[in-house]
């Protein structure tokens, strides 16, 4: 039995990974935590969240002594916290000899430059840093086993990547074109004017400047253009790319780089056949489909996750369960 502690917990991804990591039989629950400042703090997590009613747990500040209390009692420690909270609290907790699974974009990037120009902070643990694995659970299974500190990806790089890894080797030089639809939950619980029920409608925004580009192009090992856009739904990924792959590539080429997903349970992929959110929400899974055009080389991919699930809170059970040898794919 494995003991993880859950900081963020009143969030949307927060409150999803506990009732996830609260089904499994070989693992428990050390705490539910908020910031001290938190105005839920003392409150049961069923008064955020009535569909989580079955979990009789309160949410806790994350005092002095809760710190000391979660070294002492927890195995690793899960943080659905902002950028910039789990950039302190993931050093602390690594150095003191847990396992960290960061829900944030604090160690994503191996480079330390790219952290002023994308999240606005200074990266003041570069040795940390040095020893994070990027936690894309299908590509990096054997890193994340072997690693305390684990990032685990953003919800646009993961469907995105998903789709794109297995053709790297077919890509040409021409940039992958990526247009993804995430529903509202991606913006997180906080109340915010843009993503009031009355103001929210199919936009596309952060145009060229969106920080999961980079997360992207540095993990696919290719630039991309990447345009996210908000859609008028709760939760859920569509990722459609637009990809011209390399002159002679055939379309037996491409099923034969989809196989490496032949034996995973959670990617499910099919030629000339596109998924929609629907098929995916609620669930753990990635749905891709494929079209392809011998005579432009271009191929069309669609990708969907849930954001909340394989997009955050089930990849990094996923990543858990692969650190503490329950799962391996």
């Amino acid at each position: 039995m494995k003991n993880i502690a859950i900081i963020g917990a009143s969030g949307y991804t927060g409150a999803q990974i506990t009732s996830l990591i609260n089904a499994e039989a070989d693992l428990s629950i050390q705490g539910l935590y908020v910031s001290e400042n938190s105005l839920d703090k003392g409150k049961p997590l069923a008064e955020l969240y009535p569909t989580y009613s079955h979990i009789n747990l309160c949410l806790s500040p994350l005092t002095d002594d809760a710190k000391a209390a979660i070294i002492e009692q927890a195995d690793a420690v899960v943080l659905a916290t902002d950028h910039v909270v789990s950039l302190h609290l993931a050093a602390w907790f690594y150095q003191r000899g847990l396992v960290v699974f960061d829900l944030s974009g604090a160690y994503r990037f191996e480079e330390l430059e790219q952290y002023p120009k994308w999240y606005g902070f200074t990266h003041e643990y570069p040795q940390v840093l040095a020893d994070a694995v990027y936690g894309l659970a299908e590509w990096n299974a054997e890193k994340i086993a072997s690693s305390k500190m684990i990032a685990v990806p953003g919800c646009y790089p993961t469907a995105s990547l998903t789709a794109l890894k297995p053709l790297s080797h077919l890509l040409s030089d021409v940039l992958p074109v990526i247009n993804a639809v995430s529903g509202v939950t991606g913006a997180g619980r906080k109340a915010q004017l843009h993503t009031s029920f009355c103001e929210v409608s199919l936009m596309a925004y952060s145009v060229l400047g969106h920080r999961h580009q980079p997360e992207i192009a540095t993990q696919l090992g290719q630039e991309v253009i990447f345009t996210p856009h908000l859609g008028n739904f709760k939760r859920g990924i569509l990722a459609t790319i637009t990809v011209k792959l390399a002159e002679g590539t055939t379309s037996k080429d491409i099923e034969a780089a989809y196989q490496c997903y032949d034996n995973t349970s959670l990617v499910t992929v099919k030629q000339n056949q596109f998924p929609k959110i629907d098929d995916v929400v609620q669930t753990p899974n990635c749905l891709i489909g494929w079209k392809y055009d011998v005579e432009t080389n271009y191929l069309v991919v669609s990708s969907a996750i849930d954001n909340l699930m394989k997009g955050a809170a089930s990849q990094a059970l996923q990543c858990i369960k692969i650190h503490f040898n329950q799962l391996l794919k």
